[in-house]
């Protein structure tokens, strides 16, 4: 038995939320509700340190029970590595690193007043881009993180860029740090670390020649990089930042251009594209989508590089190409629970038997972006009995169009017009953990819905099905927010 500790936590304890049914911590005797204090004399800092604890033989837990004032030991026998079967509350158990830029473009300062306290927190934690694929600006990154990263191998990591001239990134972070802080991403690069690169492209900030100069400075200073992406600006009704608005026509062409140009650059120099320009690119350009075979596997699909040509080749049967979750290890990580745009999805729901069995007509409902890539597909399949239904997001305005950021409010607000009888066709990227952005339920919606999870394959099955088989789990995919 190890030794109790002799130092209090300086952090929160991970609280049991469910228990495997048979696991080790089942038979140990864990309950729901325990805060596991320490584990073989150590107090975890967050699920990674958490999972390498767990993951030994024999394991020594004090346990404080609700209701109870003293520790509980609770001795875990098990093989190696075999999962405890607990997860936790959370993914860190001190404190989540917040963000202390304040970018024009930064779209949590843009949602409107009265949405769930969550949604206004904004990280800029390394641990959570390990684990969820959450972007970090290094802006409070330090020696003993990266230490950590290095001595635990915490990879992939993604990395907000945005620009290299230190001027210009320090001032569209709105950082004084953010002219110094990506000598850590060399550094990570250095010590082996896969790293993710992201330029969020402001009209008239880092877009033209600005856009060029940071690309070359990736070629010169950052050539390890795995993946570049060129994600549009979304400007919501609620912006109160004068300089940023939406791309123009000419303007998105320019960065499909820009980025067509680098691709055979970095071709040229490093034999891959590397920079990748996001799906809504082409869309507000009004171009085709490159090449399936020019996203070089989508390494960044979940960001919406390359969404649209993979969700074409899945729908088409392309099993190679029906994408889940990519980035972060939160599946792999003993305990680590599924937040945010990797939580739970429902497979069905809505208000009232009215939905249609088999024969009965078919609506897709999906943000203006989306319905403009289905409507190719669905043409193709010749059924007269399917139509797309595009919603457009009032509740956020702006130019915001991707299915994400779908509301419950719009949702309704649609449906309410739409005739009983019909089956009605959402994708999962709009909830999480059966909640909408605006905090509504399936059940708030008039109509009943079935979720379809946002890849081609399952949008096929869902289509060829009748709709009348039993709720489901369903794949988890992410939807296009950054």
């Amino acid at each position: 038995m190890s030794a109790p500790p002799t130092t209090p936590r300086a952090t929160s304890a991970p609280r049991v939320v469910a228990i495997h049914p048979g696991s080790p911590a089942e038979r140990a005797g864990l309950a729901v509700g325990d805060h596991l204090e320490f584990l073989n004399g150590r107090a975890p800092r967050d699920v990674i340190e958490y999972s390498m604890l767990v993951d030994e033989p024999e394991i020594d837990i004090q346990v404080r029970r609700p209701g109870r004032a003293d520790l509980i030991l609770k001795e875990v026998v098990k093989e190696a590595g075999e999962p405890l079967g607990v997860e936790v509350s959370s993914a860190v158990f001190d404190r989540v690193r917040t963000c202390d830029n304040h970018c024009e473009f930064c779209f949590i300062h843009q949602l409107p007043k009265g949405m769930r306290r969550s949604l206004s927190m904004k990280d800029d934690d390394y641990r959570l881009s390990f684990l969820y694929g959450n972007f970090t600006t290094l802006t409070r990154f330090t020696e003993m993180d990266l230490e950590r990263v290095l001595t635990e191998r915490l990879s992939p990591l993604f990395v907000s860029i945005h620009a290299t001239d230190p001027d210009i990134r320090a001032e569209m972070l709105r950082n004084r740090r953010g002219a110094t802080s990506l000598r850590w991403l060399s550094a990570l690069l250095a010590g082996g670390i896969e790293v993710h690169g992201q330029i969020v492209v402001c009209p008239g900030k880092n877009d033209g020649a600005v856009l060029d100069d940071t690309l070359a400075g990736v070629l010169d200073r950052y050539p390890e990089l795995a993946t570049v992406a060129c994600v549009p600006l979304g400007v919501s009704e609620y912006s109160h930042e004068s300089a940023m608005r939406p791309h123009t026509t000419e303007e998105a062409a320019a960065v499909c251009d820009q980025v067509a140009s680098w691709q055979e650059t970095f071709l040229a120099a490093l034999g891959r594209r590397m920079v990748f320009a996001a799906d809504e690119y082409y869309l507000m350009a009004e171009r085709p989508f490159p090449a399936q075979a020019t996203y070089e596997g989508f390494p960044q699909h979940e960001n919406g590089l390359g969404m649209a040509r993979a969700f074409e080749a899945a729908f088409g049967g392309d099993e190679h190409a029906a994408l889940g979750v990519r980035p972060g290890f939160f599946a792999a990580v003993d305990g680590a629970p599924a937040t945010g745009y990797r939580a739970p999805r429902l497979k069905d729901g809505g208000a009232g038997a009215d939905a249609g069995g088999d024969g009965a007509p078919i609506a897709i409902l999906t943000g203006e972006y989306g319905a403009r890539v289905l409507a190719p597909l669905v043409d193709s399949l010749d059924r007269p009995d399917i139509r797309i239904i595009p919603v457009t997001n009032h509740f956020f305005g702006g130019n915001i169009g991707v299915a994400g950021l779908l509301t419950g409010t719009d949702v309704g607000a649609v449906l309410a017009n739409e005739p009983v009888g019909h089956r009605y066709l959402l994708p999962d990227a709009c909830l999480s953990q059966g909640r909408f952005l605006d905090d509504l339920t399936l059940d708030d919606l008039p109509r009943r819905v079935e979720v379809v999870a946002t890849d081609g394959r399952s949008l096929r099955r869902a289509l060829e099905g009748d709709g009348s088989g039993p709720p489901q789990r369903i794949p988890v995919t992410l939807g296009g927010t950054r």
